[in-house]
């Protein structure tokens, strides 16, 4: 069966080679922009590929929702099966994407936009058949877990672990949607949709690492934690939705203690299996490719969706989540959180807060620094 690929960056370069030696499957026409096509296989109009009739499925890994959006829902109305690697892309069209899979009797996957080679929305998917999904989530972005890592265990400063970082590849020249938060905050939102039958598409809390500093580190591993940047997504006892991302600070004896480097660990809790957790390589040519491949086997093997056809977008609720915070501001606006300690020094306060829910900690985090105030936060794990 012959595959397409939509763009040939990194990721792209990998499923076409991956293709070559492929059970079933080989490469097809790759869709490059204008003035890239310098071998036959290469092609500048998506209308090249979706008017084949020897092109059976279509990988994009271009990036972006435009033009992605409109390729794949050319390719889906073409009549052939999709395969995505782009989690802005399901984030913001997922249902609409599946719908139109299920109107024109194909299939739409996208396992490799969460987790890189880690089989994480792959087996969420597979759960849900048998089995029902109390919480999920974990460390979902290599590039932040590189940072922190290098900047705990080599006590590097932000600004050189975040340089050496891209120097390896892990962070883009703008890295603004991994250091925010942004990239892995997608990511849960598409591992609600596949668990729940939900694309939370509001509500969402997102806190990334980019307010961390290395005094921060120094501190926080005085006190015996270390800290890792987590998403969470689940039902409350009501079933209502909730879904975020912040830094958390655990124990040395937690788990997430032993992701290094650009490791991610992806987790869900079963109704019946209990805990079920992923480790391995997040991100990256290869890891991804071999993601994309896995999608385009189940595809062979009858598979046709993850997110269900009649995927609602809901709002989510954060205000049931509840814990304490480490909190570090400036000491004059130590009264404006209530805490159970607080360590005062030149000038900063550092506090252990009394327990609050997520939206209240971050709408606080975000009205203090609208006056300009410089603030880290991070939830005490367990």
């Amino acid at each position: 069966m012959k595959v397409a690929v939509l763009g040939f960056g990194t990721v792209g370069f990998g499923v076409y080679e991956m293709l070559k030696n492929a059970g079933g499957l080989e490469p097809g026409s790759v869709l490059v922009r204008p003035g890239k096509n310098d071998a036959d296989y290469k092609v500048t109009s998506i209308s090249q590929i979706t008017e084949d009739p020897d092109i059976w499925a279509v990988a994009e890994v271009m990036g972006g929702t435009d033009p992605a959006y409109e390729y794949v829902s050319a390719a889906l109305c073409a009549g052939k099966h999709v395969v995505t690697s782009n989690k802005a892309l399901v984030a913001a069209y997922g249902p609409e994407l599946e719908k139109l899979a299920a109107e024109n009797d194909v299939a739409f996957l996208f396992s490799a936009a969460c987790g890189g080679a880690v089989p994480f929305l792959h087996n969420i998917a597979l759960a849900v058949e048998s089995d029902r999904i109390l919480s999920l989530g974990g460390i979902l972005n290599g590039t932040t877990n590189y940072m922190l890592d290098a900047m705990q265990s080599r006590f590097m400063t932000y600004a050189d672990a975040l340089a050496d970082a891209q120097a390896l590849g892990y962070a883009e020249a703008d890295p603004t949607a991994d250091v925010s938060g942004m990239d892995a905050l997608r990511k849960i939102m598409l591992a609600c949709a596949v668990a729940y039958n939900m694309l939370p598409d509001s509500g969402l809390c997102c806190e990334g690492i980019e307010s961390i500093t290395a005094e921060d580190v120094n501190h926080i591993q005085a006190k015996g934690y270390t800290c890792r940047l987590v998403t969470s997504g689940g039902l409350s006892a009501d079933g209502r939705l909730y879904a975020y991302i912040e830094p958390v600070l655990f124990p040395a004896n937690a788990p997430e203690c032993s992701v290094l480097k650009n490791f991610n660990m992806a987790k869900y809790t079963g109704e019946n299996s209990g805990q079920i957790v992923f480790m391995g390589q997040g991100a990256g040519r290869w890891p991804t490719a071999s993601a994309v491949l896995r999608d385009l086997n189940d595809i062979l093997h009858g598979k046709r969706f993850m997110m269900q056809p009649d995927c609602k977008r809901v709002a989510a609720d954060n205000s049931l989540c509840e814990h304490k915070y480490y909190v570090r501001l400036s000491e004059e606006l130590a009264d404006s959180i209530p805490s159970d300690r607080a360590d005062v020094y030149d000038g900063t306060a550092r506090l252990i807060t009394k327990p609050m829910s997520v939206k209240t900690m971050h709408d606080i985090a975000k009205e203090l620094r609208k006056g300009g105030n410089k603030v880290f936060f991070a939830a005490i794990g367990e």
